[in-house]
Formats: structure tokens, sequence, C-alpha cells
């Protein structure tokens, strides 16, 4: 029996941006396989050298689509690529698409985004805030809308303590209209070097770009069936579509996937403040609830709010249904917040701590070093530690692999792992509150049976089984490790071999270490003796 959401799906064309990205496919995944919609329209670009078309097929062995294609074999067939960039003007859709689009699509979600820290600002520009101007244009086009929905970042406000389920202009040192304005009159060059002005007490041109992203929703969408999807930081599927899937290596994994290989050893953070951390596919699960109940509101408010105006044309009556001005101009789109801190938080050190517990469940057979991880919120520490940990160890490496005819890598990789340490430090050394009433409100809204479908409760969520997920997935997806046994049983003993070198590298280090104290300590003691024996 169809559920109210899968009622509301069936038939319907979608048109998704960044639909190859990592929620994009958990999302695309999750709909094909529990409604019967009749097409998804992909915005997609060539990538290396592989075109569009080949890009959609390569899906087909994607695990992620694995469950899906056994249950749905012909699947597939409601997948259409559409060519374009959201980095180009007019998002470099053809006009013949153009035309398809505004012709049949029902609902529109616009995910694709640059998630890089330090991306140039130009070009962070061009992707999270052009590109959502533009989106919403042609969602303006097209007949049949019924819902848009946004997906944004719940820390694109940080620099507020309380984030609510409202807009933040007020932080913004330039509207977001007059932004897009300056770019189109400055170069590239210039614009990048006058970053720091722009985004002022924003960590990063990401959240400062999807910050302007939301002005824009704001302020230029108008009467669209619209609302914004913010979640925390997005991390490995919990349940579906299989349990443990991610790929990348943005986020918390990426710490815990480096570490697993004996490389990073060294982490900062504060141990006791909140990860924000939610599972791929409970924010797809959110994500299509908001689609469904943004097309509920719309329709109501549409039903309720007009102002009938009777004109006379001789012996005709015609009535006009439309939204008054003002409410037009007041009107704001509803957000949804979606972190964890607020219904079952976890903590930076608790989610290190249980994934280094389980390295020795989960060992990964290409490790160079027995896995360890430190972490420390002191500046100080930090670069006292990643000097013995990372550094003096990278230049041993790389002198090895110079005597052995290769090139020399890993001062390189710990530079690019402490730059993105740097990167990821406003969000890993404090706390933030987030109102959620409007995703509760939502969840209470929805009948058990799209509950039990579509679930996104924080509070269901084992953080112990989700780690021991996570690290299961990352060996198989990141790590490209076999799955099964012999491969964990090969690992086992790799790390076995290598806990050895470690301890007794330990033993050696400490008993320099010793001897040089006790060294320099009888030196003093000689020293101080033949002082007093002068005086």
């Amino acid at each position: 029996m169809e559920t109210e959401v899968q009622a509301f799906y069936k038939n319907k064309t979608i048109f998704v941006t960044g639909g190859s990205g990592f929620l994009g496919k958990v999302v695309i995944e999750k709909i094909m396989r529990t409604t019967e919609v009749k097409r998804l329209y992909i915005l997609m670009r060539p990538k290396r050298g592989v075109e569009i078309h080949e890009r959609i097929a390569s899906w087909l062995t994607d695990p992620v689509f694995q469950n899906l294609l056994n249950v749905k074999p012909n699947a597939f067939e409601c997948l259409v690529p559409i060519a374009g960039d959201c980095a180009e003007l007019d998002l470099g859709i053809s006009e013949q698409d153009r035309q398809i689009l505004r012709n049949e699509v029902q609902i529109v979600i616009h995910s694709a985004a640059t998630v890089r820290f330090n991306e140039p600002l130009h070009h962070a520009l061009d992707i999270n805030v052009r590109a959502t101007r533009l989106v919403m244009e042609l969602g303006k086009e097209m007949q049949h809308l019924e819902s848009f929905v946004h997906v944004s970042s719940a820390f694109c406000n940080s620099v507020v303590s309380h984030i609510q389920e409202i807009y933040y202009p007020e932080f913004l040192s330039c509207p977001a209209a007059k932004v897009l304005e300056l770019k189109e009159q400055l170069s590239n060059e210039l614009l990048d070097k006058m970053t720091p002005a722009f985004v002022d007490k924003f960590p990063n041109t990401y959240t400062y770009t999807k910050a302007l992203a939301e002005h824009l929703v704001q302020t230029e969408s108008g009467d669209l069936p619209m609302c914004i999807f913010r979640p925390g930081i997005i991390i490995a599927s919990y349940k579906e579509p299989v349990s443990g899937w991610i790929d990348n290596l943005y986020g918390p994994i990426s710490i815990l996937y480096a570490a697993a290989f004996g490389v990073m050893r060294i982490c900062r953070v504060d141990v006791k403040k909140e990860a924000n951390v939610v599972p791929v596919d409970f924010c797809a699960n959110l994500l299509i609830a908001s689609v469904w109940k943004t097309a509920i509101d719309a329709k109501s408010a549409k039903e309720q709010n007009p102002e009938q105006i009777t004109q006379k044309d001789g012996e005709n009556s015609r009535i006009y249904s439309i939204q008054k001005e003002e409410e037009q101009k007041t009107f704001e789109k509803p957000i949804y917040n979606f972190v964890s801190s607020e219904h079952n938080p976890l903590t930076w050190g608790d989610f290190i701590s249980k994934g280094s517990d389980l390295y020795p469940a989960y060992p990964i057979t290409k490790m160079i070093w027995f896995p360890f991880l430190i972490p420390t919120n002191s500046q100080f520490l930090y670069q006292f530690l990643i000097f013995f940990y990372h550094v003096i160890p990278g230049y041993a490496i790389d002198l090895i692999l110079r005597l052995r005819g290769k090139r020399p890598c890993m001062v390189k990789i710990y530079e690019k792992i402490h730059k993105n340490f740097e990167l990821l430090g406003p969000f890993a050394e404090r706390n933030w509150k987030f109102q959620t009433t409007n995703m509760q409100r939502l969840w209470e809204h929805m009948s058990i049976s799209d509950r039990r479908n579509y679930e996104f409760d924080m509070t269901k969520v084992n953080w112990n089984e989700y780690v021991v997920r996570a690290l299961a997935g990352m060996r198989i997806y990141l790590a490209k490790e076999e799955p099964g046994n012999e491969s964990i049983e090969r690992g086992k003993k790799i790390r076995a071999r290598f806990e050895i070198l470690h301890r007794l590298l330990q033993v050696i280090v400490c008993s320099a270490g010793a001897a040089i104290l006790w060294s320099v300590l009888k030196l003093f003691i000689s020293f101080w003796m033949n002082f007093m024996t002068i005086l």
C-alpha cells in the first residue's frame, strides 16, 4: 500500500543538480527504489574525458545502486542526464533541454555545490551563489513546479552560536546580489585578493558563499514553492542503501581513514566539543520528506491565501486569484536544520575513541605503520607532536623512497593533512546550539509508514553500532579492501607485526631520550659541583 510520500512522488518528473555527488547519489537511489517517479533529469558535466551518458552508465556498477538494481533491474530507464555545468553562465544547458525542463519538471532538488573550504572566491561564487540564482530563475519558468529544495549547510551561519531556522543577512558584509554584481565587474584575480574583506567573520569561502546563496533564496525566490535544507557534517550511511557506504574523504571519516593507514597519528580537535555529524541516508530521507512537505504547504497556502478579485466584462464575470504583493515580499521559505547535537550528541572525543577501539577488528592490509591517533586542541602541543610523529617520519620515508629510486610523497601528504586541519579547526574546536523545530514538526506530520520508509530520527542512531558499520564500509569503499574474513585476518597479521615494531621503536626512543637526559643531568651535576668548589 502506498504511503502519502510515495503517492506524492508517483509519476513525478524531477530535476536534480549535484546528482553525482555523495548526497545526490543516495537521494536519487532512495527515490527510485521507494517510489514510482516518471523521470529524473540529472544535471551533469563531462568529467576527466568521460561523457555524461558514460558517467551514468558507470553507476550500474556502483555499490550504492546495487540494491536498487536487484529490486528494479530497469530502474535506470527513468534517469536522463542533462548536459550542463553549474560553473557556467545559464548553467550550460542547451535551449532544447531548457524547454524540456520548463514543460515537464515538477520537483527541483538543488544540491550542487563546491564543498572545498579553501575554494577561490570567484569559483565558489559561480557554483554556490550564481548557480542558485540561475536554478531559481529556471524554476520560475517551470509550468508545473510543485516543490523546490535548496541544499545548504548547518554551518553556513557559523558566525552565530545559536543557529535558528531563520535567515541571517545581517552578518553579510555585502548583499548577495551586490556581490554577484561586483563579480561581473572585477577580474577573478582581484576578487580573490579581496576575499578577506568579503568573507569577514566567516571561517572560509564555503560557508560564506552558502550564506550568500541563502540570502538569494530569501530575497529572490519570489513565489517559488521552496524550502532550505541545512544538514550538518554528512558522513557514511547508517543503514541504506548499504551500511557504511561512502565515496569521499571529506569530514571526520577522513581522520579515521588516514589513521587506519598509519599515516596520521595526531589530530587537532577539542575532544569535548560536539561533532554535528549526520548519516547520509538520514539526510536523504529528510530531504525527500521536505520536498513532499513543501509541496503540501504551497498547495495549502494557495487555497487559503489568495485574494479573490471579481472583474465584469459585459455579461461575463471572471475570478482572478492573486497573491498580495506585500505577502510575497515578507514570506520566507522554511528552513530545516538537521544535526545530531540536539537529539543524540556525539563528541569528537567519543567519535575518535570509538573508531580507534575498532581498528584491531577492521585493519587495513595496506597500512604503512601501526595505527593510533592522539587528539589535542592545544596549538603548542599539536605543533610539538606533529614534528615528531609526522614531520620526522615524513622526511625519513621520503629519504627511503629516494634511495629506492621512487618519487618522494610523504612530506607533501603531511603538509596537506596539516592544511586540512587548519581548515577544519573552526568546526572542531567550538560548540553550536541549533534550533530544529521545523525538522521535528515534519517528523510529527509524517505517517508511521512514511517514518519507517524515510527515517531521519537521530535519537534512533546507535553511535557504537554506527562506527562499526562506518569502519567496515571505509575498508571496502575507500580503502578498496576485499570484503570477508580472509582480508581482515591478513590485516590483523600485518597490524600485529607493525605493533611489535612500534613498541620496539618506543623502547628505543624512550631509552635514547632517557640516556640523553641522564647525560645532560650528569653534565649539569658536574658543572654545579665544580662551580661550588670554586666558590
